[in-house]
């Protein structure tokens, strides 16, 4: 049966060095599945620095469209994964998805966030159909201010609800803050 760890906070908060000492915990065959697109040279060293500091025998998947497809194959070859981020995922699949969001219609918005909240819940349904031990790092955007333009608004709701959908589906959830994780959900969403 999977387990399910879903890893929030801020931005440099330390979750995905949180997340990465659970996997490395696990003392097993551990795969990285990395969701971010290095389109600038600040996200070709920030991808940088995320590789330099995790274990050289973490096979890595590059992918953020239609993960569930590999979940198959990485559990055939693996005992635990880490996936990070779900931001940058949604963020990917916003602008890959062919509308412009600052123009869309609310009908096109809601077929967009349809279309990721499907990605999400195709993804956690193959995971549950494991034996995975899986990490999914994510950032929790929305305790600021509202944004005061409409793409970041658009982007702000669509994150938050869908860390809320993968933190009722997780097994744990942790919320870190200036590098301590705090566990807020330690229960299994099966006992729900």
């Amino acid at each position: 049966m999977s387990n399910i760890i879903l890893v929030t906070g801020g931005a440099r908060s330390g979750k995905s060095s949180f997340a990465e000492s659970l996997c490395k915990n696990q003392n097993n065959r551990i795969a990285y599945i990395a969701t971010s697109i290095a389109f600038d040279d600040e996200m070709k060293n920030r991808v940088k620095k995320h590789q330099e500091s995790r274990p050289k025998e973490w096979k890595t998947y590059e992918i953020y469209k239609d993960i569930y497809s590999i979940i198959d194959e990485i559990g055939e070859k693996h005992d635990t994964v880490i996936m990070d981020c779900v931001t940058l995922m949604v963020n990917n699949l916003m602008f890959t998805y062919g509308i412009d969001v600052d123009k869309a219609t609310s009908k096109e918005l809601d077929e967009l966030e349809n279309y990721i909240r499907d990605q999400i819940e195709k993804l956690l349904d193959a995971v549950k159909k494991t034996n995975l031990y899986f990490v999914i790092v994510s950032n929790e955007i929305g305790m600021g201010i509202v944004p005061a333009n409409k793409l970041s608004r658009i982007y702000s709701d669509f994150v938050g609800r869908a860390n809320q959908l993968i933190g009722k589906y997780s097994d744990e959830v942790y919320f870190v803050v200036s590098g301590i994780p705090m566990k807020v959900k330690w229960w299994k969403w099966r006992d729900l």
